[in-house]
This record gives structure tokens, C-alpha cells and sequence, in this order.
């Protein structure tokens, strides 16, 4: 049988003396959908910054495509694509720029860039500066950064932000479940993000309420209320 994508158990991490995560425990198996789940302060983004090898864990283990965080860290960040509500790109650079410093980073062509910056819908804003995009348009940019290295394993928080349905349909074969790679997403679409994750964890306080293939959208609002 297959080692899983994510193999996390009792894993924490605090910030000074305060735990920002604590107890996660689950198996998520190559391609498919882990849903995340919780209020404000709850530890998504804590998870997601801990499994993008972004902060070193405290306490548990975190196991990654096959890799021990945080000792071979190098190991996952090169098949780790992160779409943060940050877009990690240079507002004062053009889409194409941004993402020809990101290709260099991995040692891809130019002509990956076009492609990607084609796929996500961009070619004739390519050469305009972030800072003069709209949010949406911006949004694409980061799918098409988190993407460009085509990772088998997406972090995805609030991927459909600043979306127009439209949009967001177009997106899918690259983050959505068509694109057939393992993926973490963070969401307050509850019913949405539900119907197309394979396991649901819920957080609240930092501390693991569920981590189950099988909870209803109202168990899943309790954690809000």
C-alpha cells in the first residue's frame, strides 16, 4: 500500500506560549482533497504555513510526500505549490516578470511561463504591473506562481477569492480536483469545499475537532458558532 501524501500525527506548534495548533492527527492519501475548516485564530493558516514548510512544527510529527518536516524540508518545497491570501508576487513587476524570477528559482523555461500565463487567462495583461490589476486578475497571477512547477500537492487558502464564477470555472483544471493532485484547502465555503474533499478537518482554538470522511455542513458551522 501506498505511503500517504500527508501523514500527520498529534502535530503542534506554538507562537511564544501560546498554541497556535495542537493535536492534528490524519492520513491523506496522493490526489486527493483534505477541506480545512474553523473560525478566525483557529490554526488554518498556521497548518498550511507548517506543511509549506514555511514554520517549523513544535511537536508532533509531519510527514510530506514522503519526507520528515522539518528535517528534510528541502525535500518538499520544490513540490509544494502555496496559494496564500498573500499572492507572493512584486506588485512593481509585470505578471510575466514575476513569474520568470519564479520559474528561475526552479530552473524552468520561459516558455513554461507563457504557458501557464496562457492557461490562467492573462496573456494580454502579461507585460502590466501587479500593483495595476485588479484583485481578481491578481488572484489569477498567484494560481498561475503556484502552479508554474506543476507540484504534486497544492495548498490552497480561500483559492477562489476575488473570483467571478466564471474565473473560478476556468481555474479548475489547474487547482480544482481535475487537476488530479493532492490538495489542502482552507475555506468558509463550507458546502462547496465539502462536496469536493475526500476528508474534512475541523479546527477551533487550534485544537483538532474533527478529522473525519464524513461530517454534515452543520457540524461543520458549529465550529463558527
Amino acid at each position: 500500500m501506498p505511503d500517504p501524501a500527508l501523514a500527520l500525527e498529534d502535530l503542534g506548534r506554538r507562537y511564544g506560549e501560546r498554541e497556535a495548533l495542537s493535536g492534528v492527527t490524519l492520513d491523506l492519501a496522493a490526489g486527493q482533497t483534505l477541506g480545512v475548516f474553523g473560525p478566525n485564530g483557529a490554526g488554518k493558516t498556521t497548518l498550511l504555513r507548517v506543511l509549506a514548510t514555511l514554520l517549523r512544527p513544535h511537536s508532533g510529527a509531519a510527514r510530506v510526500l514522503g519526507a520528515e518536516l522539518p528535517n528534510a524540508s528541502w525535500q518538499v518545497r520544490g513540490k509544494v505549490g502555496y496559494l496564500a491570501h498573500d499572492p507572493l508576487l512584486y506588485r512593481d513587476l509585470s505578471v510575466r516578470d514575476n513569474l520568470r524570477f519564479h520559474a528561475r528559482l526552479h530552473g524552468l523555461s520561459n516558455e513554461r511561463v507563457d504557458e501557464v500565463i496562457e492557461q490562467v487567462d492573462l496573456t494580454r495583461r502579461a507585460n502590466d504591473a501587479l500593483r495595476d490589476l485588479s484583485k481578481g486578475l491578481v488572484q489569477r497571477a498567484a494560481v498561475a506562481r503556484a502552479v508554474l512547477h506543476d507540484p504534486p500537492l497544492l495548498l490552497l487558502d480561500e483559492p477562489r477569492a476575488n473570483l467571478d464564477p466564471g474565473a473560478a470555472k476556468a481555474l479548475e483544471p489547474l487547482i480544482g480536483r481535475p487537476s488530479g493532485r493532492t490538495r489542502v484547502v482552507v475555506s468558509h465555503d463550507v458546502e462547496g469545499t465539502l462536496a469536493e474533499s475526500d476528508l474534512a478537518l475541523g479546527l477551533k482554538d487550534g485544537r483538532q475537532a474533527f478529522a473525519t470522511t464524513s461530517v454534515t455542513a452543520q457540524q461543520v458551522r458549529e465550529l463558527y458558532v
